[in-house]
């Protein structure tokens, strides 16, 4: 089928209409990068654990690495929820004799994991690795601790989500380290 758009018109018609979409993309984009999502935007969310566990505490006071009990972290696209193998390393000898600390042996002799509810949550399409997050710069990471993400968490009785999680954040946080900004980066 011919076009009775004339071709010497094709050009600016194009030019018109790329200028025009522009105006209107733009915004958009930028509402949709940094508007709220669904469970990304939830700063300040803190849900109640089925079991009491105190980051404060363990990542505080006791100064136990982020990656003791996240192992996945640095091996997986996901820092994963520890196993309770993770807590019972511990605590087949530590505070035995605290009710939380004996519901969590139950789980573990039972072979029944507990079901923690997810703080920071991101939607299926988005692929955040935390290895190459949080492998040292000198093994070809970016070196980010833990902390930049998910706040101060060593200060926490119950961890809450302090980042908003957005793309905007995590595209400005790639911008200052000249990191990867191809979609592929983190949409595959």
């Amino acid at each position: 089928m011919r076009s009775s758009i004339s071709p010497c018109l094709k050009p600016f018609l194009a030019l018109v209409l790329s200028l025009a979409a522009f105006g209107v993309a733009k915004p958009a984009l930028a509402w949709w990068m940094y508007t709220p999502g669904d469970t990304v935007d939830n700063v300040g969310y803190k849900p109640e654990q089925p079991i009491p566990f105190s980051h404060k505490l363990h990542a505080g006071k006791n100064n136990i690495p982020c990656q003791y009990c996240h192992s996945a972290a640095r091996r997986s696209s996901s820092a994963g929820i520890p196993p309770l193998n993770a807590c019972m390393g511990c605590h087949r000898l530590v505070a035995t004799d605290k009710p939380n600390i004996q519901k969590v042996t139950e789980h573990y002799k039972n072979n029944d994991p507990i079901k923690w509810i997810k703080v920071h949550d991101l939607p299926d399409f988005v692929r955040f690795p935390h290895k190459i997050h949080v492998t040292d710069k000198t093994e070809g990471g970016a070196g980010i601790e833990c902390q930049e993400c998910h706040g101060k968490v060593q200060e926490m009785d119950v961890v809450e989500q302090v980042a908003p999680l957005q793309m905007g954040w995590c595209i400005g946080c790639h911008k200052e380290r000249k990191a990867k900004l191809e979609c592929v980066a983190c949409h595959y």
